[in-house]
């Protein structure tokens, strides 16, 4: 996908600005509220934090990978990821955080993104996390454990772009996958599309995130 970046912050289609511009925060998040625009999440630097009642994936598949990112100071780092990828899936009441430091007058800038927690959950395709860390319960249907990278069938592919995996490398899969009580952290989120029902973004400079 075009739109994503492993490093340098760019929030191309996704209804996340960090502090300027929020009239053009919102229109972006109206227009992916309505599911009309692929999204794309990745933050230079650091990572966010991320908290689900319930992910339900179809066609899971999940492989070990290096991205390429830098630091807010502008050096080159590599971040070890698990890559969990998803055909499709729906997401009960998401909370999504990230925490900026060092803004000019503010100091520290927490957003948080909510959604989902309407009874309308978040809806995905071809939806990839790159996940630093992972707490959750787990119920797998049809796995396969020691799949090669390249030759999974059940998730969407590989994503490619600046992330670096070795396709004969572990991976394994599963026709679907739910997830219960989640809370990871991770370095980027990719999306083919991305509806977000109650969309709810804040500010706040008491650094609070989701976990």
């Amino acid at each position: 996908m075009e739109s994503q970046v492993r490093g340098g912050t760019r929030w191309r289609r996704f209804a996340v600005v960090m502090v300027p511009s929020l009239a053009a925060t919102a229109a972006i998040g109206m227009a992916l509220a309505q599911g009309a625009l692929a999204a794309s999440f990745s933050v230079s630097g650091q990572s966010f934090k991320v908290t689900t009642k319930e992910l339900d994936g179809k066609g899971f598949a999940q492989y070990g990978a290096l991205d390429n990112g830098y630091t807010l100071t502008g050096q080159k780092v590599q971040h070890p990821v698990a890559v969990s990828a998803f055909r499709s899936a729906t997401i009960t009441d998401l909370c999504q955080s990230v925490v900026t430091p060092n803004v000019p007058v503010f100091g520290k800038v927490s957003l948080i993104l909510r959604a989902g927690g309407s009874g309308e959950p978040v809806e995905a395709t071809n939806l990839y996390i790159d996940i630093a860390q992972l707490e959750a319960d787990a119920d797998f249907k049809n796995i396969d454990i020691g799949v090669a990278a390249g030759s999974a069938d059940q998730g969407p592919g590989m994503k490619g772009g600046g992330e670096q995996a070795n396709r004969y490398g572990f991976a394994q899969q599963a026709e679907e996958v739910v997830l219960t009580d989640v809370e990871q952290t991770a370095w980027a989120t990719t999306a083919g599309t991305f509806k977000l029902s109650d969309l709810r973004m804040s500010l706040s400079t008491d650094a609070e995130e989701c976990f």
